[in-house]
């Protein structure tokens, strides 16, 4: 079994890329410690390490490292308010964010990064109450968050940057504000912006397919907006495709819909009845129940009682 250490590993891959190792470790860590880490000199922390084998878009699920008690509670916390996140659940979500604050080191940046986007998320309290941010307050914290990291980053040349999978994620919630707002070509120059940067820089990563299809699928619903469907339903097949090569479902119920409408706007109705159907069938059997109440509403909004199951 062949033996290397971590910061020769991180050198060689930041020397392929044609990366200097301030460009690398910007707003991770400084230059000097970079140049310890690279020499053997000094472990990364658990965080730092995560954010450089992302940046330099290797796997850093097959990576281990020790951990300090701190870093454990930490990524304990991490994992609940991700939780929270996911399922929208402030009540239990911001008193972990409450308690992160209060043991992260504040020169950590993704540590502030990953607390300032989940604030966007989840809302905050005034007056005992959990109320959201508006769009404009989330659109400063994004930035905010994602400048952190990438102090230089320029919304309209994405694929100059280098990210790791949390900095994609801001961008990603960007972009939704931004839908939110109606400012779709904008958001669609985004999304086409970082779906490219993905597939160039994550394709041998475990997080390649989790990444692309929620993206791709982002991209598709932009695009349907405006009317440009056969782009859209181009972009949901490659977005498919991925969902399928790389074991990542969540999305694929969605991506279909997102077809089955097109086509339908399209006017090729008996297309759209079959992946509505193909949605249908992928809801009920990984069992997302919002996306399947929506599938169920369009399908009902668009075919009426012209449609059998």
């Amino acid at each position: 079994m062949k033996s290397f250490f971590i910061g020769e590993m991180i050198r060689q891959r930041r020397m392929e890329l044609g990366l200097k190792q301030n460009e690398l470790c910007q707003g991770i860590c400084e230059p000097t410690t970079m140049c310890r880490i690279e020499s053997g000199k000094q472990t990364p922390s658990l965080n730092q390490l995560k954010v450089l084998l992302q940046r330099l878009g290797l796997p850093d699920e097959r990576y281990y490292a020790i951990v300090s008690k701190n870093e454990m509670l930490i990524s304990d916390l991490q994992t609940e308010i991700v939780s929270s996140n996911v399922f929208r659940d402030p009540q239990r979500g911001l008193p972990k964010i409450e308690e992160l604050e209060k043991i992260a080191d504040p020169d950590d940046r993704p540590i502030r990064q990953f607390i300032l986007r989940s604030k966007v998320l989840l809302g905050k309290i005034e007056n005992g109450q959990i109320v959201p941010y508006t769009n404009d307050e989330k659109l400063d914290m994004l930035f905010e968050a994602i400048r952190l990291t990438s102090p230089n980053f320029d919304i309209d040349a994405i694929c100059d940057g280098l990210y790791s999978v949390d900095e994609v994620k801001v961008i990603n919630q960007i972009a939704l504000i931004y839908s939110q707002l109606e400012q779709r070509e904008k958001v669609i120059d985004i999304y086409r912006q970082l779906l490219a940067y993905i597939e160039n820089h994550f394709r041998n990563t475990g997080q390649f397919g989790s990444l692309f299809s929620l993206v791709a699928f982002n991209y598709v619903r932009e695009l349907d907006l405006v009317g440009r469907y056969t782009e859209a339903i181009e972009i949901a097949e490659i977005g498919w495709k991925a969902c399928v090569q790389h074991k990542q479902y969540r999305m694929l119920p969605s991506i279909i819909a997102g077809i089955a409408e097109c086509y339908h706007f399209l006017g090729e109705d008996d297309k759209s009845k079959d992946y509505y159907l193909q949605a249908l069938y992928l809801c009920k059997a990984i069992n997302d129940e919002e996306c399947l109440s929506t599938v169920l509403y369009e399908i009902k909004e668009y075919f009426g009682d012209d449609f059998s199951f």
